[in-house]
């Protein structure tokens, strides 16, 4: 059954995956194809009125809802992988999570300087995974002109992390 509002979609499993958490679920927006679309065309029209050539999508669920938006913008699209997931050359980029450090990458080739970038997520928490994107991006000399996604969990402040770029979310969901 179709629903009105994109929020809906999301199931809140509380105390999960620990007790306090209200872990948001994402895959029910996806599972429905009307809120896989009310997701897209959301996300869309959050970035209309900017100019970009590119998105660039983190693994793994970057993927769901960057290529389909890459698709509709008539853009191409860019997989952030994890390291050593990449056949060519490639530039990395640690970063911080709770408990312990990443590692992310790029193709070397992937972005030109000077190419306008828009990084798309489905959630943002700390922000560190969108901010180790972007610093990916400028040390190919990419600007990120802004950053959307589905979720955020405004209680993590991901916003300060990020601030200095244009963040676009979707649903805001005001704790963790």
């Amino acid at each position: 059954m179709k629903k009105d509002r994109l929020e809906d979609y999301v199931i809140t499993i509380p105390d999960f995956p620990k007790p306090g958490i209200m872990f948001r679920d994402i895959t029910s927006v996806i599972l429905d194809p009307d809120g896989l679309k009310m997701a897209i065309d959301g996300m869309a029209d959050a970035v209309k009125d900017l100019d970009f050539d590119l998105i660039v999508g983190p693994e793994s669920r970057g993927f769901i809802f960057g290529v389909p938006l890459a698709y509709r913008m008539g853009k191409g699209f860019v997989a952030v992988r994890k390291k050593g997931k990449l056949p060519r050359a490639v530039v990395s980029q640690k970063y911080e999570l709770e408990y312990g450090e990443a590692e992310i990458e790029v193709h070397a080739d992937a972005i030109r300087p000077g190419q306008k970038i828009l990084i798309v997520d489905d959630l943002m928490a700390t922000g560190g995974s969108a901010a180790a994107a972007a610093k990916l991006v400028e040390k190919l000399g990419g600007v990120v002109v802004g950053m959307v996604f589905v979720l955020e969990l405004a209680g993590l402040e991901g916003r300060k992390r990020l601030s200095g770029y244009d963040i676009r979310s979707l649903i805001t969901y005001p704790g963790k």
